[in-house]
Parts: C-alpha cells; structure tokens; sequence
C-alpha cells in the first residue's frame, strides 16, 4: 500500500466512524433530537456500527485500522514502523473531519442549545454540556482510575483485534470487521461506564480540538486538563497488547 493509499483511506474511514459515533452521542444528548434520551445501549451500538462502516470502506485503501492504539500494537508486534506516521496522520485528520460532519448534520440542534422556558415543548431548562457528544468524559474524576481503565479496555480491543489475524477463514471471508465492531459494542456496554471508553486516541482528540474551535452555542469547556488520558491510556494499552500478543503467540 502507498502512503497516499493509507493516509486516504484511513482519512476517509476515521471520517466515516467519527460520524457515527459523535452523530449518535448527539442525537442521544441534544434537545430537539428524536433519539433524546433514548441510552448507552445505543450509543454502544452507534460507535460498533461507526466501527463497521468506517472499516469496510477503507479496507482496500488502507487495511482500515482506524486507531492509533491499533497501529503501535500492530507495529510493536510485527516491528514494522516505516509506515506508523501516514496512519496516525490520516487517523487525526479524518476524525476532525467526521467531527466537523457530525456537527453540521446537528446545526439545528446545537444552534437550538439555549436556555429555554417551559412551554408547548415541554419543560425548560438550561443549555445541554456538549463535549460529551465529541469527546470522553469520565463519569467520576480520577486520573489513576481512568488512566488504568482506558489502558484494560484498551487491551481488550487491540489483543483480540492482533489474534484474529491468526483465524484464515476470517479475513479470507471478510467477517473480521464485522467481528471486531461487535468487540467495540461489548467493550462499550461492560467497561465503557467509568470514563465512556475512548480506546482510540484520535477518536477522542480530533473531535476535542473541533469542539475547541467550533462556533456552538452554550458549548462549555473542552476539558484539556483530562484530554491526556484518553490520548495515553489507549497508547499504552495498545502497546501492551502488542507485547503480550507478540510473547504469547
């Protein structure tokens, strides 16, 4: 594969699972959206079905790896590193591009994020916090805590994802991604209630640095006192699949 190969696929396919993924944190969250409300199941399912979409379409391009975790465990297994940078370029760039998306289908929802009275619509109430549509936030706030989190959950999608590779019949058929979106899905609904599992560094700091930067009403702080961890946790997990995998296969 060609950098040029890899950076637009991976560009193309992070795009495509950023705007899934923050699409259904938004249509969960913002007032207006018919899906208000409606739980974390879903936004487990979203962020799966984002996986499986995004994957797909950027396989023939790029192998679709989608996650900076993914990439250095791969590379610290195979210790093939000449290519890393295309992938985390095309990671970072794609995800602020599906972030940009994802905002822009919700216009009127977010330009809607206005303290609102109580009315024919319901009950007023104040503006909805919207860094939870694009990044993580931890559900209790403890460095440690979360930091360790991010590295297990982390683990559990990069340690699989590296042992698929073993099964022939699965990426001859092309059930892999199908696999692993199922994998993000049951990661999500067991491990992702502490810190709303990021598990993929570009997943969290590419939409971070859009919610920075976009002209959103009411939106709140980005929170960059906390953006290390979903950043560090994932590479570090991903690091250690690579090394377990590597030892124990």
């Amino acid at each position: 594969m060609s950098d040029g190969d890899i950076f637009t696929g991976e560009v193309i396919g992070t795009a495509i699972l950023i705007l899934f993924g923050a699409g259904v944190c938004a249509a969960v969250t913002l007032r207006h959206s018919k899906a208000r409300a409606s739980g974390w199941i879903v936004i487990a399912f979203g962020w799966g079905f984002g996986v499986l979409a995004g994957a797909y379409t950027a396989a023939p391009l790029s192998g679709g790896q989608l996650n900076p975790a993914v990439t250095i465990g791969i590379a610290v297994d195979t210790g093939k590193w000449g290519k890393v940078w295309v992938y985390l370029l095309g990671q970072i760039v794609g995800a602020m591009l599906g972030a940009v998306l994802a905002y822009l289908a919700y216009l009127a929802q977010f330009r809607a994020n206005v303290p609102t009275e109580a009315g024919t619509d319901g009950p007023g109430g104040e503006p909805v916090p919207t860094l939870g549509v694009f990044s993580t936030v931890p559900e209790i706030r403890d460095p440690v805590a979360n930091l360790v989190t991010e590295i297990i959950a982390t683990v559990a999608l990069v340690l699989p994802v590296l042992a698929f590779g073993l099964t022939k019949g699965l990426g001859e058929s092309g059930i892999t991604v199908l696999i692993v979106s199922l994998l993000v899905v049951g990661i999500g609904l067991s491990l992702g209630g502490p810190t709303g599992y990021a598990i993929n560094p570009a997943r969290d700091l590419g939409p971070r640095l859009v919610h920075t930067f976009l002209p959103i009403p009411n939106k709140g702080g980005s929170d960059w006192g906390y953006a290390w961890i979903p950043v560090v946790g994932p590479l570090i997990g991903g690091a250690l699949a690579g090394l377990l995998y590597n030892a124990a296969f």
